[in-house]
């Protein structure tokens, strides 16, 4: 795993909850959860991107 995933993962979150915290102040409470739903889908995406490339290199240690 690589560190920069990490920090791209950390930085969306951050993103997210500022976003998500000036939406709720300012009394926008449903774009507040569509941001956190967009946020989520990102990290989802980038997540499921490196387990492709996991499945991938498992794949050609084993031979299959």
């Amino acid at each position: 795993m690589e560190l920069d995933l990490i920090f791209q993962i950390a930085g969306v979150g951050i993103i997210v909850a500022v976003l998500s915290q000036l939406l709720k102040q300012s009394g926008r409470e449903e774009q507040s959860l569509m941001v956190s739903i967009a946020g989520l889908v990102v990290v989802l995406f980038m997540v499921i991107r490196e387990i492709g490339v996991l499945f991938d290199t498992i794949k050609n240690v084993f031979g299959f």
